[in-house]
């Protein structure tokens, strides 16, 4: 619960408040004491004692009406939509959120041990060898782009990377009343360009990679913009974990001189060693020999990453040992095996950066023919076509096949022949993706033969027209076509 004058005290402190109306008139003096029991953005969730905010580009009027019908007495907007209640107006709806929310649930960050991970790729990855690490001697919850858990125990999939502040605080306060001791979370860079952590402090932030994406009309602007939104992480964690390989390294290791940091990577104290497919080993601070389900050099760096973070969590070498050889995650590198004994491979890299990095691991162990069937999302990343297109002329023995991906108000077909006109050899294009994956698996013929599936990784639908229409899901369509 809250009271007003709790959350004007908080705006005024955050410089957020600019003045409380109503038909024109200043409120200041209230009748009664206001006990706000409920907050929201949802106009179909309020009752008389929700405090509701107003927020996105496409809010219509109608729906604060309507929620003044069901009894609404407050909200906070960034203007006044004069219909009849107390406007509190403030300058940046987003920063009032977060704030409101933090107080409203007790201040559950307080009582969790935070661990962020930021990056252009590796960030469930990383999440997912956290969690298992620190889940063999402690209690984490986790906020997960492919599954959240508030207890441990029960999974579910978020619709965002990092949920809205409103949402963000109450699953921590839930988490907290479940009795969890520490919490993981991705941190988009969408989550600072939207404000949804603003005034979180982290305990550990990680720093895992960054490389041009998202960058579009309804994203970041500009590269510069997106790499910045990327190090505010940095800004708000008391220490660091960063990959010393990173492209702008010089950048982020300035920025984090004064902080509590580790640095993992080429020329840093924390490297590894003697890599192989399912093992490898560590200097520095986690010295040792790991196993690893997880192929691919990036994922066991990935695993040191966040090894490196709950070592400063409170997890000892063992738990970290523990919990890197147990990490399996849905929809990365998961792996099946043809009748001909040829490898299907079901991966969400969804860029240039990550695509290149897929099929050089691949092609590392599957050295016949290998098919990619790969899409682009409608509406969003749009420089990934370009990006696809460059990484696809540098394996020429590659055949590919580009399929829908998430086109949303797009065209499909349109955003294959915009990937196709990138690529300097003919491609084929199979708008449908489930014929896409069969079409690739029939050209298969002997075990060192593969087929990458790539883009969607465990999701099990397709974003079409912004809605979530019925897909089963590409391991799944891709089990149908083993033999």
């Amino acid at each position: 619960m809250i009271t007003i004058e709790k959350t004007l005290s908080i705006l005024k402190n955050d410089q957020n408040f600019r003045e409380v109306l109503a038909d024109d008139n200043y409120y200041y003096n209230w009748p009664e004491e206001v006990l706000f029991d409920n907050i929201s953005y949802n106009s179909k969730e309020v009752t008389p004692t929700t405090l509701f905010f107003v927020k996105g580009a496409n809010f219509k009027k109608d729906y604060l009406e309507q929620a003044v019908t069901s009894g609404l007495r407050f909200y906070v907007a960034e203007q006044d939509y004069a219909v009849g209640i107390p406007a509190i107006l403030v300058t940046d709806i987003k920063q009032a959120m977060s704030l409101v929310a933090m107080a409203f649930y007790g201040n559950p960050q307080d009582q969790l041990k935070i661990l962020a991970f930021t990056g252009t790729k590796g960030k469930t990855t990383a999440a997912y060898f956290a969690y298992n690490i620190l889940k063999q001697s402690h209690k984490p919850a986790m906020f997960s782009t492919m599954n959240t858990t508030l207890d441990g125990q029960t999974f579910f999939k978020s619709q965002l990377t990092t949920p809205e502040s409103l949402d963000l605080f109450k699953m921590m306060a839930q988490a907290v009343a479940n009795g969890m001791t520490h919490l993981i979370m991705e941190v988009s860079s969408q989550a600072y360009l939207t404000k949804r952590v603003y005034g979180l402090t982290f305990d550990v932030g990680a720093f895992l990679n960054i490389s041009p994406d998202h960058i579009g009309p309804i994203e970041h602007p500009t590269f510069e913009d997106y790499f910045y939104h990327k190090r505010l992480l940095m800004a708000n964690s008391r220490a660091v974990v960063v990959n010393s390989q990173m492209n702008h390294f010089q950048v982020v290791n300035q920025q984090v001189a004064d902080l509590p940091h580790d640095f993992y990577g080429q020329d840093s104290d924390n490297q590894i060693l003697n890599s192989k497919a399912f093992s490898f080993e560590a200097t520095g601070k986690l010295a040792g020999s790991y196993n690893i389900q997880l192929i691919g050099k990036f994922n066991q760096e990935n695993a040191v990453a966040a090894g490196l973070a709950c070592l400063r969590l409170g997890a000892s070498l063992d738990d970290i040992q523990k919990g890197i050889a147990q990490t399996s995650v849905p929809g990365r590198m998961e792996v099946l095996t043809q009748k001909n004994g040829a490898k299907v491979f079901v991966d969400y890299a969804h860029n240039g950066d990550s695509l290149q990095k897929l099929l050089s691991v691949v092609e590392e162990h599957q050295t016949g023919t290998t098919i990619l069937v790969l899409g682009a999302p409608g509406n969003k990343g749009e420089s990934r076509r370009k990006d696809f297109g460059t990484v696809i002329n540098q394996h020429p023995n590659l055949k590919v096949i580009l399929t829908a991906d998430d086109p949303n108000f797009e065209d499909p077909q349109a955003i294959s022949e915009e990937i196709a006109g990138h690529i300097t050899r003919p491609v084929d294009i199979i708008v449908n993706r489930e014929a896409a994956i069969a079409k690739a698996m029939s050209l298969t013929e002997q075990p060192l033969d593969a087929v990458i599936i790539a883009g969607k990784g465990a999701d099990a639908f397709q974003i079409v027209e912004g809605s979530r229409a019925q897909y089963a899901g590409d391991l799944e369509i891709a089990k149908l076509y083993l033999d």
